[in-house]
Protein backbone atom coordinates (compact mmCIF):
# COMPACT_ATOMS: atom_id res chain seq x y z
CA UNK A 1 0.00 0.00 0.00
CA UNK A 2 1.11 3.43 -0.75
CA UNK A 3 1.10 5.74 1.75
CA UNK A 4 2.28 9.83 1.38
CA UNK A 5 1.62 11.31 4.61
CA UNK A 6 1.79 10.87 8.26
CA UNK A 7 0.98 12.00 11.75
CA UNK A 8 3.67 11.21 14.54
CA UNK A 9 5.01 11.78 17.69
CA UNK A 10 8.01 12.29 18.79
CA UNK A 11 9.86 11.83 22.08
CA UNK A 12 13.69 12.00 22.36
CA UNK A 13 14.91 9.85 25.77
CA UNK A 14 15.20 11.95 29.08
CA UNK A 15 18.80 12.58 30.68
CA UNK A 16 19.15 10.18 33.55
CA UNK A 17 19.00 11.57 36.77
CA UNK A 18 22.35 12.43 38.89
CA UNK A 19 23.31 10.31 41.92
CA UNK A 20 23.40 11.31 45.50
CA UNK A 21 25.99 9.17 47.61
CA UNK A 22 28.42 9.49 49.60
CA UNK A 23 31.97 6.85 50.21
CA UNK A 24 31.49 4.67 52.58
CA UNK A 25 34.49 1.87 52.69
CA UNK A 26 36.98 0.83 54.99
CA UNK A 27 39.11 3.31 56.49
CA UNK A 28 36.85 5.78 55.30
CA UNK A 29 33.66 5.73 57.73
CA UNK A 30 33.14 9.52 56.88
CA UNK A 31 34.00 9.59 53.03
CA UNK A 32 33.06 12.70 50.83
CA UNK A 33 30.28 12.67 48.00
CA UNK A 34 30.85 10.28 45.15
CA UNK A 35 27.70 10.91 43.12
CA UNK A 36 28.03 10.79 39.57
CA UNK A 37 26.22 12.03 36.77
CA UNK A 38 23.20 11.11 34.68
CA UNK A 39 23.49 9.99 30.59
CA UNK A 40 22.13 11.40 27.92
CA UNK A 41 18.85 10.73 26.74
CA UNK A 42 18.76 9.43 22.74
CA UNK A 43 18.24 11.67 20.13
CA UNK A 44 15.46 10.77 17.55
CA UNK A 45 16.57 11.25 13.86
CA UNK A 46 14.78 10.87 10.69
CA UNK A 47 17.13 9.16 7.66
CA UNK A 48 16.08 8.56 4.31
CA UNK A 49 16.39 4.80 3.18
CA UNK A 50 16.63 3.85 -0.82
CA UNK A 51 15.03 0.62 0.03
CA UNK A 52 11.76 2.26 1.57
CA UNK A 53 8.96 3.89 -1.11
CA UNK A 54 5.85 4.40 1.50
CA UNK A 55 5.19 5.70 4.99
CA UNK A 56 3.06 3.00 5.31
CA UNK A 57 4.88 2.31 8.64
CA UNK A 58 3.78 5.03 10.01
CA UNK A 59 0.10 3.69 9.83
CA UNK A 60 -1.55 3.39 13.11
CA UNK A 61 1.69 3.71 15.14
CA UNK A 62 2.14 7.62 16.35
CA UNK A 63 4.51 8.20 19.36
CA UNK A 64 8.02 6.93 18.50
CA UNK A 65 10.40 7.67 21.71
CA UNK A 66 14.09 7.26 22.05
CA UNK A 67 15.30 5.77 25.14
CA UNK A 68 16.19 7.49 28.44
CA UNK A 69 19.74 8.09 29.50
CA UNK A 70 21.11 5.99 32.32
CA UNK A 71 21.79 7.68 36.12
CA UNK A 72 24.63 7.96 37.58
CA UNK A 73 26.19 5.69 40.05
CA UNK A 74 28.38 6.13 43.34
CA UNK A 75 32.04 5.92 43.34
CA UNK A 76 32.02 8.96 40.34
CA UNK A 77 30.01 6.65 38.01
CA UNK A 78 29.03 8.43 34.79
CA UNK A 79 25.17 6.96 33.32
CA UNK A 80 25.61 5.48 30.16
CA UNK A 81 24.28 8.01 27.15
CA UNK A 82 20.96 6.37 25.37
CA UNK A 83 21.35 5.36 22.12
CA UNK A 84 19.55 7.41 19.51
CA UNK A 85 16.68 6.08 17.34
CA UNK A 86 16.99 5.78 13.90
CA UNK A 87 13.62 6.28 12.28
CA UNK A 88 13.93 5.22 8.69
CA UNK A 89 11.96 7.51 6.22
CA UNK A 90 11.65 7.07 1.77
CA UNK A 91 13.59 9.63 0.01
CA UNK A 92 11.50 12.59 -1.05
CA UNK A 93 9.80 12.94 2.92
CA UNK A 94 9.59 16.78 4.16
CA UNK A 95 9.31 17.02 7.65
CA UNK A 96 6.70 19.94 8.60
CA UNK A 97 6.29 21.29 12.50
CA UNK A 98 2.38 20.12 13.75
CA UNK A 99 1.82 23.14 15.31
CA UNK A 100 3.74 25.67 13.33
CA UNK A 101 3.76 24.19 9.77
CA UNK A 102 7.16 25.06 9.60
CA UNK A 103 9.34 22.75 7.01
CA UNK A 104 11.92 20.95 8.93
CA UNK A 105 13.93 19.05 7.17
CA UNK A 106 13.23 17.70 3.39
CA UNK A 107 15.42 14.36 3.28
CA UNK A 108 16.60 13.39 0.36
CA UNK A 109 18.29 9.90 -0.68
CA UNK A 110 21.24 9.63 1.92
CA UNK A 111 20.15 12.70 3.92
CA UNK A 112 19.01 12.21 7.94
CA UNK A 113 18.38 14.91 10.36
CA UNK A 114 18.06 14.70 14.45
CA UNK A 115 14.60 16.22 14.96
CA UNK A 116 14.49 15.59 18.44
CA UNK A 117 17.14 15.84 20.99
CA UNK A 118 17.44 14.12 23.74
CA UNK A 119 17.58 15.58 27.37
CA UNK A 120 21.14 16.04 29.34
CA UNK A 121 22.21 14.02 32.45
CA UNK A 122 21.67 15.62 35.80
CA UNK A 123 24.56 16.05 37.90
CA UNK A 124 25.32 14.31 41.00
CA UNK A 125 26.16 15.06 44.42
CA UNK A 126 30.07 15.05 43.64
CA UNK A 127 29.88 17.91 40.85
CA UNK A 128 28.60 20.49 44.07
CA UNK A 129 31.90 19.62 45.97
CA UNK A 130 33.86 22.95 46.90
CA UNK A 131 35.76 24.09 49.38
CA UNK A 132 33.15 25.59 51.45
CA UNK A 133 30.38 22.93 50.44
CA UNK A 134 32.09 19.50 50.77
CA UNK A 135 29.26 17.19 52.18
CA UNK A 136 27.08 18.30 49.26
CA UNK A 137 23.81 16.38 49.58
CA UNK A 138 21.67 18.12 46.18
CA UNK A 139 21.25 16.08 43.05
CA UNK A 140 19.89 17.47 39.97
CA UNK A 141 17.07 14.90 38.26
CA UNK A 142 17.96 14.23 33.85
CA UNK A 143 16.41 16.86 32.07
CA UNK A 144 13.37 15.71 29.89
CA UNK A 145 13.81 15.31 25.71
CA UNK A 146 12.12 16.94 23.52
CA UNK A 147 8.51 16.27 22.31
CA UNK A 148 7.98 16.75 18.41
CA UNK A 149 4.52 16.73 16.89
CA UNK A 150 5.50 16.25 13.30
CA UNK A 151 3.75 15.78 9.84
CA UNK A 152 5.47 13.96 7.00
CA UNK A 153 4.44 14.45 3.71
CA UNK A 154 6.10 11.91 0.76
CA UNK A 155 6.80 13.87 -2.28
CA UNK A 156 8.04 11.12 -4.85
CA UNK A 157 11.87 11.39 -6.68
CA UNK A 158 12.51 10.65 -10.03
CA UNK A 159 14.27 12.05 -12.70
CA UNK A 160 10.83 11.80 -15.21
CA UNK A 161 7.09 11.90 -14.52
CA UNK A 162 4.96 10.53 -17.09
CA UNK A 163 1.35 12.56 -17.13
CA UNK A 164 -1.23 12.17 -18.95
CA UNK A 165 -5.18 11.62 -18.64
CA UNK A 166 -6.39 8.44 -17.27
CA UNK A 167 -5.72 5.13 -19.77
CA UNK A 168 -3.43 7.51 -21.92
CA UNK A 169 -1.07 4.19 -21.20
CA UNK A 170 1.28 5.49 -18.64
CA UNK A 171 1.19 2.43 -16.65
CA UNK A 172 1.85 0.07 -19.50
CA UNK A 173 4.59 2.40 -20.75
CA UNK A 174 6.05 2.08 -17.44
CA UNK A 175 5.94 -1.50 -17.13
CA UNK A 176 7.79 -2.10 -20.89
CA UNK A 177 10.49 0.45 -20.68
CA UNK A 178 11.13 -0.67 -16.62
CA UNK A 179 10.86 -3.64 -14.20
CA UNK A 180 7.70 -1.82 -12.57
CA UNK A 181 4.90 -3.78 -12.57
CA UNK A 182 1.58 -1.51 -12.15
CA UNK A 183 -1.83 -2.82 -12.57
CA UNK A 184 -3.35 -1.84 -16.09
CA UNK A 185 -6.71 -2.16 -16.61
CA UNK A 186 -9.31 -0.55 -18.96
CA UNK A 187 -11.46 2.04 -16.37
CA UNK A 188 -10.10 5.77 -14.87
CA UNK A 189 -7.98 5.67 -12.29
CA UNK A 190 -6.11 2.71 -12.73
CA UNK A 191 -3.03 4.14 -10.94
CA UNK A 192 -4.34 5.36 -7.53
CA UNK A 193 -0.77 5.86 -6.14
CA UNK A 194 2.77 7.08 -7.91
CA UNK A 195 5.00 3.72 -9.50
CA UNK A 196 8.48 3.97 -9.69
CA UNK A 197 10.43 2.15 -12.54
CA UNK A 198 13.63 2.34 -13.55
CA UNK A 199 15.00 2.33 -17.05
CA UNK A 200 18.15 0.79 -18.35
CA UNK A 201 19.23 2.73 -21.49
CA UNK A 202 22.93 0.83 -21.69
CA UNK A 203 25.30 0.55 -19.54
CA UNK A 204 26.00 3.48 -17.49
CA UNK A 205 22.96 5.23 -18.19
CA UNK A 206 19.34 5.08 -16.14
CA UNK A 207 16.45 6.72 -15.65
CA UNK A 208 14.32 6.46 -12.90
CA UNK A 209 10.44 7.31 -13.90
CA UNK A 210 7.15 7.83 -11.87
CA UNK A 211 4.00 6.80 -13.58
CA UNK A 212 1.48 9.94 -12.45
CA UNK A 213 -1.52 8.64 -11.21
CA UNK A 214 -4.28 10.03 -14.29
CA UNK A 215 -5.19 13.54 -14.12
CA UNK A 216 -8.71 15.33 -15.05
CA UNK A 217 -10.27 18.31 -15.57
CA UNK A 218 -10.34 20.10 -12.30
CA UNK A 219 -7.34 18.36 -10.78
CA UNK A 220 -5.88 21.62 -9.57
CA UNK A 221 -9.31 22.29 -7.65
CA UNK A 222 -9.23 18.93 -5.87
CA UNK A 223 -11.10 17.16 -8.66
CA UNK A 224 -9.93 13.27 -8.89
CA UNK A 225 -7.46 12.63 -7.51
CA UNK A 226 -6.08 16.23 -7.89
CA UNK A 227 -3.88 17.76 -5.17
CA UNK A 228 -2.88 13.97 -3.50
CA UNK A 229 -0.61 13.13 -6.37
CA UNK A 230 -0.32 16.74 -8.05
CA UNK A 231 2.52 17.11 -6.25
CA UNK A 232 4.26 14.37 -6.74
CA UNK A 233 5.44 15.96 -10.08
CA UNK A 234 7.14 18.54 -8.68
CA UNK A 235 10.25 16.53 -8.02
CA UNK A 236 10.51 15.60 -11.27
CA UNK A 237 13.23 17.00 -14.17
CA UNK A 238 11.33 16.45 -17.01
CA UNK A 239 7.69 15.30 -17.89
CA UNK A 240 6.83 13.01 -20.53
CA UNK A 241 3.35 13.85 -21.38
CA UNK A 242 1.95 10.65 -23.01
CA UNK A 243 -1.13 11.06 -25.11
CA UNK A 244 -3.47 8.30 -26.46
CA UNK A 245 -3.66 8.64 -30.40
CA UNK A 246 -7.16 7.36 -30.50
CA UNK A 247 -8.85 8.07 -26.84
CA UNK A 248 -12.19 6.10 -26.26
CA UNK A 249 -14.04 8.62 -25.64
CA UNK A 250 -13.96 10.48 -29.00
CA UNK A 251 -12.29 13.00 -27.44
CA UNK A 252 -8.85 15.08 -29.78
CA UNK A 253 -5.56 14.39 -28.28
CA UNK A 254 -4.29 17.89 -28.61
CA UNK A 255 -7.27 18.86 -26.85
CA UNK A 256 -6.58 16.22 -24.37
CA UNK A 257 -3.12 17.92 -23.98
CA UNK A 258 -4.43 21.34 -23.33
CA UNK A 259 -6.45 20.38 -20.92
CA UNK A 260 -3.86 18.81 -18.65
CA UNK A 261 -0.97 21.68 -19.51
CA UNK A 262 -4.00 23.82 -18.23
CA UNK A 263 -4.25 21.84 -14.33
CA UNK A 264 -0.32 22.04 -14.58
CA UNK A 265 -0.25 25.31 -14.93
CA UNK A 266 -3.46 26.04 -12.08
CA UNK A 267 -1.85 24.38 -10.06
CA UNK A 268 1.65 25.60 -10.33
CA UNK A 269 3.30 27.59 -12.60
CA UNK A 270 6.92 26.81 -12.07
CA UNK A 271 5.66 22.85 -12.55
CA UNK A 272 4.27 24.19 -15.65
CA UNK A 273 7.47 25.18 -17.19
CA UNK A 274 9.44 22.23 -16.84
CA UNK A 275 11.32 21.01 -19.56
CA UNK A 276 8.88 18.13 -21.79
CA UNK A 277 8.78 15.50 -24.36
CA UNK A 278 5.05 14.97 -26.00
CA UNK A 279 4.62 11.16 -26.69
CA UNK A 280 1.80 10.39 -28.34
CA UNK A 281 0.79 6.94 -27.64
CA UNK A 282 -0.79 3.41 -28.99
CA UNK A 283 0.04 4.38 -32.75
CA UNK A 284 -0.17 0.46 -33.25
CA UNK A 285 -4.14 1.23 -33.33
CA UNK A 286 -3.68 2.93 -36.53
CA UNK A 287 -3.16 0.34 -38.37
CA UNK A 288 0.07 0.79 -40.67
CA UNK A 289 3.14 2.22 -39.75
CA UNK A 290 2.85 4.44 -42.44
CA UNK A 291 0.23 6.55 -41.06
CA UNK A 292 2.20 7.08 -37.78
CA UNK A 293 4.15 9.95 -39.32
CA UNK A 294 0.86 11.95 -40.33
CA UNK A 295 -0.37 11.33 -36.91
CA UNK A 296 2.30 12.95 -35.09
CA UNK A 297 3.02 15.66 -37.88
CA UNK A 298 -1.37 16.53 -37.57
CA UNK A 299 -0.66 17.39 -33.31
CA UNK A 300 2.43 19.19 -34.11
CA UNK A 301 0.37 21.49 -35.94
CA UNK A 302 -2.64 21.59 -34.36
CA UNK A 303 -0.76 22.59 -31.29
CA UNK A 304 1.79 24.82 -32.91
CA UNK A 305 4.54 23.27 -31.86
CA UNK A 306 8.11 24.96 -32.57
CA UNK A 307 10.62 22.50 -34.11
CA UNK A 308 12.56 22.60 -30.77
CA UNK A 309 9.60 21.04 -28.76
CA UNK A 310 10.32 17.28 -29.14
CA UNK A 311 7.57 14.87 -30.47
CA UNK A 312 7.80 11.09 -30.28
CA UNK A 313 5.69 8.64 -31.63
CA UNK A 314 5.43 5.56 -29.99
CA UNK A 315 3.48 2.06 -28.41
CA UNK A 316 4.25 1.70 -25.08
CA UNK A 317 2.12 -1.81 -25.15
CA UNK A 318 4.52 -3.08 -27.61
CA UNK A 319 7.86 -1.57 -27.01
CA UNK A 320 7.44 0.65 -30.36
CA UNK A 321 9.19 3.86 -30.09
CA UNK A 322 10.29 3.15 -26.58
CA UNK A 323 14.10 3.59 -27.03
CA UNK A 324 13.91 6.65 -28.93
CA UNK A 325 12.39 7.98 -26.07
CA UNK A 326 14.31 7.48 -23.26
CA UNK A 327 17.47 8.32 -25.25
CA UNK A 328 15.90 12.09 -25.81
CA UNK A 329 14.40 11.97 -22.36
CA UNK A 330 18.45 11.23 -21.49
CA UNK A 331 19.80 13.96 -23.66
CA UNK A 332 16.72 16.55 -22.66
CA UNK A 333 18.27 15.93 -18.52
CA UNK A 334 21.79 15.89 -19.30
CA UNK A 335 21.91 18.74 -22.07
CA UNK A 336 20.07 20.43 -19.52
CA UNK A 337 22.66 20.61 -17.08
CA UNK A 338 24.71 22.75 -19.93
CA UNK A 339 22.17 24.69 -21.21
CA UNK A 340 19.77 25.63 -18.23
CA UNK A 341 18.82 28.64 -20.21
CA UNK A 342 17.04 28.77 -23.35
CA UNK A 343 15.28 25.31 -23.00
CA UNK A 344 11.55 25.38 -25.34
CA UNK A 345 8.83 25.37 -22.97
CA UNK A 346 5.58 23.61 -23.05
CA UNK A 347 2.57 25.61 -24.46
CA UNK A 348 -0.53 25.71 -22.82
Amino acid sequence: MFVDRARILLKAGKGGDGKRSFRRSKGQPKGGPDGGDGGRGGDVILAADDGINTLIDFRGVYEWKAEDGEPGGSNSRTGADADARLIRVPPGTMVFGEESGELLADLGPGDSQVIARGGFGGFGNEHFKSATNQAPRNAVPGHPGEVVALRLELKVIAEVGLVGLPNAGKSSLLKTVTRADPKIADYPFTTLSPQLGIASLDRGRRLVIADIPGLIEGAADGAGLGHDFLRHVERTRVIVHVLDVMPPDGSRPADNYRAIRRELMDYSPQLAEKREIIALNKLDLLGSETEWPEAIKSLRAELQLGPDHETVGISGGIGAGTDELLDKVWHMLHDAEEEPEGWPKAQA
